[in-house]
Protein backbone atom coordinates (compact mmCIF):
# COMPACT_ATOMS: atom_id res chain seq x y z
CA UNK A 1 0.00 0.00 0.00
CA UNK A 2 2.83 2.38 0.90
CA UNK A 3 4.56 1.64 -2.39
CA UNK A 4 1.31 2.39 -4.26
CA UNK A 5 0.97 5.72 -2.47
CA UNK A 6 4.59 6.60 -3.28
CA UNK A 7 3.97 5.80 -6.94
CA UNK A 8 0.87 7.97 -6.96
CA UNK A 9 2.72 10.88 -5.32
CA UNK A 10 5.61 10.50 -7.77
CA UNK A 11 3.16 10.49 -10.67
CA UNK A 12 1.45 13.65 -9.35
CA UNK A 13 4.77 15.47 -8.86
CA UNK A 14 6.01 14.53 -12.32
CA UNK A 15 2.66 15.52 -13.79
CA UNK A 16 2.86 18.95 -12.13
CA UNK A 17 6.42 19.47 -13.38
CA UNK A 18 5.60 18.47 -16.95
CA UNK A 19 2.36 20.47 -16.86
CA UNK A 20 4.23 23.55 -15.59
CA UNK A 21 6.79 23.27 -18.39
CA UNK A 22 4.07 22.96 -21.03
CA UNK A 23 2.07 25.86 -19.56
CA UNK A 24 5.12 28.13 -19.61
CA UNK A 25 6.50 27.15 -23.02
CA UNK A 26 3.17 27.43 -24.84
CA UNK A 27 1.73 30.23 -22.63
CA UNK A 28 -1.53 28.36 -21.96
CA UNK A 29 -2.72 31.23 -19.76
CA UNK A 30 -2.64 34.95 -20.21
CA UNK A 31 -0.11 36.32 -17.73
CA UNK A 32 -1.69 38.55 -15.10
CA UNK A 33 0.01 41.68 -13.70
CA UNK A 34 0.20 42.14 -9.94
CA UNK A 35 -1.86 44.85 -8.24
CA UNK A 36 -1.34 47.21 -5.34
CA UNK A 37 -3.46 49.83 -3.58
CA UNK A 38 -2.11 53.36 -3.85
CA UNK A 39 -2.20 56.11 -1.24
CA UNK A 40 -5.63 57.20 -2.46
CA UNK A 41 -7.23 53.77 -2.05
CA UNK A 42 -7.23 53.01 -5.79
CA UNK A 43 -6.20 49.59 -7.04
CA UNK A 44 -3.54 49.93 -9.68
CA UNK A 45 -0.98 47.59 -11.16
CA UNK A 46 2.56 47.58 -9.90
CA UNK A 47 4.51 49.77 -12.34
CA UNK A 48 6.81 48.53 -15.08
CA UNK A 49 5.51 45.01 -15.51
CA UNK A 50 5.13 43.15 -18.78
CA UNK A 51 3.83 39.80 -19.89
CA UNK A 52 2.33 37.71 -22.66
CA UNK A 53 -1.25 37.11 -23.63
CA UNK A 54 -2.44 33.51 -24.04
CA UNK A 55 -0.64 31.68 -26.83
CA UNK A 56 1.98 34.47 -26.97
CA UNK A 57 -0.12 36.26 -29.61
CA UNK A 58 0.97 39.63 -28.21
CA UNK A 59 2.42 41.22 -25.10
CA UNK A 60 1.11 43.73 -22.60
CA UNK A 61 2.98 46.31 -20.55
CA UNK A 62 2.26 48.31 -17.40
CA UNK A 63 3.63 51.84 -17.50
CA UNK A 64 5.30 53.77 -14.68
CA UNK A 65 1.93 55.17 -13.53
CA UNK A 66 0.57 51.67 -12.93
CA UNK A 67 -1.82 51.46 -15.89
CA UNK A 68 -1.74 49.23 -18.97
CA UNK A 69 -0.28 50.63 -22.17
CA UNK A 70 2.28 53.16 -23.25
CA UNK A 71 2.34 56.75 -22.00
CA UNK A 72 2.05 59.59 -24.54
CA UNK A 73 5.13 61.50 -25.60
CA UNK A 74 3.57 64.70 -24.25
CA UNK A 75 0.86 65.59 -21.75
CA UNK A 76 -0.12 68.71 -23.69
CA UNK A 77 -3.77 68.77 -24.84
CA UNK A 78 -4.34 65.62 -22.82
CA UNK A 79 -7.46 63.45 -22.89
CA UNK A 80 -7.80 60.59 -20.42
CA UNK A 81 -9.50 57.31 -21.33
CA UNK A 82 -10.83 55.61 -18.20
CA UNK A 83 -12.69 52.34 -17.79
CA UNK A 84 -12.75 48.70 -16.80
CA UNK A 85 -11.56 45.57 -18.61
CA UNK A 86 -12.92 46.88 -21.94
CA UNK A 87 -10.35 49.70 -21.85
CA UNK A 88 -7.70 47.67 -20.03
CA UNK A 89 -7.97 45.47 -23.12
CA UNK A 90 -5.32 42.83 -22.46
CA UNK A 91 -6.92 40.62 -25.13
CA UNK A 92 -5.75 42.92 -27.94
CA UNK A 93 -2.32 44.32 -28.90
CA UNK A 94 -1.48 47.92 -28.00
CA UNK A 95 -2.31 49.22 -31.48
CA UNK A 96 -5.92 48.11 -30.93
CA UNK A 97 -6.53 50.28 -27.86
CA UNK A 98 -8.87 53.26 -27.71
CA UNK A 99 -5.98 55.68 -27.19
CA UNK A 100 -4.24 54.40 -30.33
CA UNK A 101 -7.31 54.73 -32.54
CA UNK A 102 -8.24 58.12 -31.10
CA UNK A 103 -4.71 59.39 -31.74
CA UNK A 104 -4.93 58.21 -35.35
CA UNK A 105 -8.24 60.03 -35.79
CA UNK A 106 -7.28 63.24 -34.01
CA UNK A 107 -3.58 63.98 -33.62
CA UNK A 108 -4.28 67.35 -32.03
CA UNK A 109 -4.66 65.61 -28.66
CA UNK A 110 -2.59 63.21 -26.60
CA UNK A 111 -4.29 60.32 -24.86
CA UNK A 112 -3.58 58.34 -21.72
CA UNK A 113 -5.49 55.27 -20.56
CA UNK A 114 -6.26 54.45 -16.93
CA UNK A 115 -8.13 51.17 -16.76
CA UNK A 116 -8.44 48.03 -14.68
CA UNK A 117 -10.84 45.15 -14.55
CA UNK A 118 -13.54 45.87 -11.97
CA UNK A 119 -13.44 49.68 -12.08
CA UNK A 120 -16.86 51.05 -11.13
CA UNK A 121 -18.20 54.45 -12.14
CA UNK A 122 -17.48 55.99 -8.74
CA UNK A 123 -13.91 54.64 -8.83
CA UNK A 124 -13.50 56.05 -12.33
CA UNK A 125 -14.50 59.44 -10.94
CA UNK A 126 -11.88 59.08 -8.21
CA UNK A 127 -9.26 58.16 -10.81
CA UNK A 128 -9.96 61.39 -12.73
CA UNK A 129 -8.80 63.40 -9.71
CA UNK A 130 -5.34 61.81 -9.92
CA UNK A 131 -4.79 63.48 -13.29
CA UNK A 132 -5.61 67.01 -12.11
CA UNK A 133 -1.93 67.98 -12.03
CA UNK A 134 -1.68 67.19 -15.76
CA UNK A 135 -4.55 69.57 -16.59
CA UNK A 136 -6.38 67.27 -19.01
CA UNK A 137 -8.77 68.83 -21.47
CA UNK A 138 -11.27 66.02 -21.19
CA UNK A 139 -12.00 62.75 -19.41
CA UNK A 140 -13.65 59.94 -21.36
CA UNK A 141 -15.26 57.41 -18.99
CA UNK A 142 -16.36 54.16 -20.65
CA UNK A 143 -19.20 52.44 -18.79
CA UNK A 144 -22.50 50.61 -18.98
CA UNK A 145 -25.35 50.36 -16.46
CA UNK A 146 -23.61 47.58 -14.50
CA UNK A 147 -20.85 50.07 -13.63
CA UNK A 148 -23.46 52.32 -12.03
CA UNK A 149 -25.03 49.37 -10.21
CA UNK A 150 -21.70 48.11 -8.91
CA UNK A 151 -20.95 51.61 -7.59
CA UNK A 152 -23.76 51.44 -5.03
CA UNK A 153 -23.43 49.60 -1.72
CA UNK A 154 -27.20 49.41 -1.29
CA UNK A 155 -27.64 47.40 -4.48
CA UNK A 156 -24.99 44.80 -3.61
CA UNK A 157 -21.85 45.08 -1.51
CA UNK A 158 -18.66 44.08 -3.32
CA UNK A 159 -15.64 44.19 -1.01
CA UNK A 160 -13.19 44.30 -3.90
CA UNK A 161 -14.92 47.14 -5.78
CA UNK A 162 -14.87 50.84 -4.82
CA UNK A 163 -18.45 51.85 -4.06
CA UNK A 164 -20.60 54.67 -2.71
CA UNK A 165 -22.56 54.13 0.50
CA UNK A 166 -25.62 56.26 -0.12
CA UNK A 167 -26.80 56.02 3.49
CA UNK A 168 -23.53 57.49 4.77
CA UNK A 169 -22.83 59.56 1.65
CA UNK A 170 -19.26 58.30 1.63
CA UNK A 171 -16.98 56.24 -0.58
CA UNK A 172 -15.95 52.73 0.47
CA UNK A 173 -12.71 51.78 -1.24
CA UNK A 174 -12.26 48.27 -2.58
CA UNK A 175 -9.81 45.79 -1.13
CA UNK A 176 -7.76 43.30 -3.07
CA UNK A 177 -9.37 39.87 -3.03
CA UNK A 178 -7.17 37.07 -1.65
CA UNK A 179 -3.91 38.77 -2.78
CA UNK A 180 -1.62 36.11 -1.30
CA UNK A 181 -3.48 33.19 -2.84
CA UNK A 182 -3.74 34.92 -6.20
CA UNK A 183 -0.02 35.73 -6.25
CA UNK A 184 0.79 32.03 -5.81
CA UNK A 185 -1.90 31.03 -8.30
CA UNK A 186 -0.71 33.38 -11.04
CA UNK A 187 2.93 32.34 -10.64
CA UNK A 188 2.17 28.61 -10.75
CA UNK A 189 1.16 28.52 -14.40
CA UNK A 190 -0.17 24.96 -14.62
CA UNK A 191 -2.27 25.25 -11.46
CA UNK A 192 -3.64 28.55 -12.78
CA UNK A 193 -4.52 26.79 -16.05
CA UNK A 194 -6.46 24.14 -14.10
CA UNK A 195 -8.11 26.88 -12.03
CA UNK A 196 -9.31 28.64 -15.20
CA UNK A 197 -10.81 25.40 -16.46
CA UNK A 198 -12.38 24.53 -13.09
CA UNK A 199 -12.71 27.90 -11.33
CA UNK A 200 -13.07 28.39 -7.59
CA UNK A 201 -15.19 31.35 -6.53
CA UNK A 202 -13.64 34.13 -4.43
CA UNK A 203 -17.04 35.82 -4.07
CA UNK A 204 -17.21 38.22 -1.11
CA UNK A 205 -20.58 39.87 -1.66
CA UNK A 206 -22.39 40.59 1.57
CA UNK A 207 -25.94 40.88 0.22
CA UNK A 208 -27.70 37.67 -0.78
CA UNK A 209 -29.75 37.57 -4.03
CA UNK A 210 -33.08 37.65 -2.23
CA UNK A 211 -32.05 40.87 -0.49
CA UNK A 212 -31.13 42.73 -3.67
CA UNK A 213 -33.13 45.76 -4.68
CA UNK A 214 -35.87 45.19 -7.25
CA UNK A 215 -34.69 46.05 -10.76
CA UNK A 216 -37.49 48.61 -11.18
CA UNK A 217 -36.15 50.59 -8.22
CA UNK A 218 -32.57 50.84 -9.49
CA UNK A 219 -33.17 54.14 -11.27
CA UNK A 220 -33.83 55.78 -7.88
CA UNK A 221 -30.40 54.70 -6.70
CA UNK A 222 -28.80 55.63 -10.01
CA UNK A 223 -30.23 59.13 -9.63
CA UNK A 224 -28.76 59.42 -6.12
CA UNK A 225 -25.38 58.24 -7.40
CA UNK A 226 -25.39 60.76 -10.24
CA UNK A 227 -26.42 63.55 -7.88
CA UNK A 228 -23.48 62.66 -5.62
CA UNK A 229 -21.17 62.85 -8.64
CA UNK A 230 -22.57 66.25 -9.65
CA UNK A 231 -22.06 67.56 -6.10
CA UNK A 232 -18.53 66.23 -5.61
CA UNK A 233 -16.81 66.27 -9.01
CA UNK A 234 -16.37 68.63 -11.93
CA UNK A 235 -18.59 67.25 -14.69
CA UNK A 236 -18.09 69.78 -17.50
CA UNK A 237 -14.88 68.06 -18.59
CA UNK A 238 -16.33 64.53 -18.34
CA UNK A 239 -18.01 62.48 -21.06
CA UNK A 240 -19.70 59.21 -20.17
CA UNK A 241 -19.23 56.78 -23.05
CA UNK A 242 -21.94 54.12 -22.78
CA UNK A 243 -21.28 50.74 -24.36
CA UNK A 244 -23.86 49.37 -26.83
CA UNK A 245 -25.18 46.83 -24.28
CA UNK A 246 -26.36 49.57 -21.89
CA UNK A 247 -30.00 49.90 -20.90
CA UNK A 248 -31.35 52.92 -22.87
CA UNK A 249 -33.23 54.13 -19.78
CA UNK A 250 -29.93 54.48 -17.92
CA UNK A 251 -28.48 56.55 -20.76
CA UNK A 252 -31.54 58.77 -20.91
CA UNK A 253 -31.51 59.31 -17.14
CA UNK A 254 -27.84 60.29 -17.22
CA UNK A 255 -28.35 62.68 -20.12
CA UNK A 256 -31.40 64.28 -18.50
CA UNK A 257 -29.40 64.92 -15.33
CA UNK A 258 -26.99 67.14 -17.24
CA UNK A 259 -24.15 64.77 -18.11
CA UNK A 260 -22.64 64.68 -21.58
CA UNK A 261 -22.91 61.16 -22.97
CA UNK A 262 -21.90 59.16 -26.00
CA UNK A 263 -24.37 56.40 -26.79
CA UNK A 264 -22.27 53.93 -28.78
CA UNK A 265 -24.15 52.08 -31.51
CA UNK A 266 -23.25 48.96 -33.46
CA UNK A 267 -24.08 50.31 -36.89
CA UNK A 268 -23.48 47.19 -38.99
CA UNK A 269 -24.16 43.47 -38.86
CA UNK A 270 -20.56 42.80 -37.88
CA UNK A 271 -20.14 42.12 -34.16
CA UNK A 272 -17.76 44.21 -32.07
CA UNK A 273 -16.96 41.28 -29.77
CA UNK A 274 -15.00 38.04 -29.94
CA UNK A 275 -16.95 34.86 -30.59
CA UNK A 276 -15.72 33.45 -27.27
CA UNK A 277 -15.68 36.65 -25.22
CA UNK A 278 -17.87 39.75 -24.85
CA UNK A 279 -14.95 42.18 -24.95
CA UNK A 280 -14.29 44.20 -28.09
CA UNK A 281 -12.06 43.09 -30.93
CA UNK A 282 -9.79 45.50 -32.78
CA UNK A 283 -12.73 46.20 -35.09
CA UNK A 284 -14.97 47.01 -32.13
CA UNK A 285 -12.44 49.41 -30.64
CA UNK A 286 -11.97 51.14 -33.96
CA UNK A 287 -15.71 51.62 -34.43
CA UNK A 288 -16.12 52.90 -30.88
CA UNK A 289 -13.25 55.36 -31.32
CA UNK A 290 -14.83 56.74 -34.51
CA UNK A 291 -18.04 57.60 -32.68
CA UNK A 292 -16.20 59.06 -29.68
CA UNK A 293 -13.97 61.17 -31.90
CA UNK A 294 -17.01 62.75 -33.52
CA UNK A 295 -18.02 64.15 -30.13
CA UNK A 296 -14.47 65.27 -29.35
CA UNK A 297 -14.31 67.15 -32.66
CA UNK A 298 -17.61 68.88 -31.93
CA UNK A 299 -16.25 70.31 -28.65
CA UNK A 300 -13.48 72.35 -30.33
Amino acid sequence: MKQFIRHILLFVVLGLIVGELIARVFVLNSEVPQREIDDFGIQRYKPLQNGDYKGRTHSWTINKLGWPGELPNSYDNLITVIGDSFIENFMNPSECHQSSYLKELNKEYNYIEAARSGVSLIEAMEITKQFDSLNPKLHLIYINDSDLEESIVQLARHNDITQLDLDKNSIVYGKMKSPGSKKILYNWKFIYYLYRRFPVSFNTNEISPEEKIDVNSKSIYFRKLLNFIKDNYEINDKIFVFRPDTNPETIELTRNMGFEVVDLKVESDKSWSFEYDHHWTCYGHREAAKQVNTVIAERK
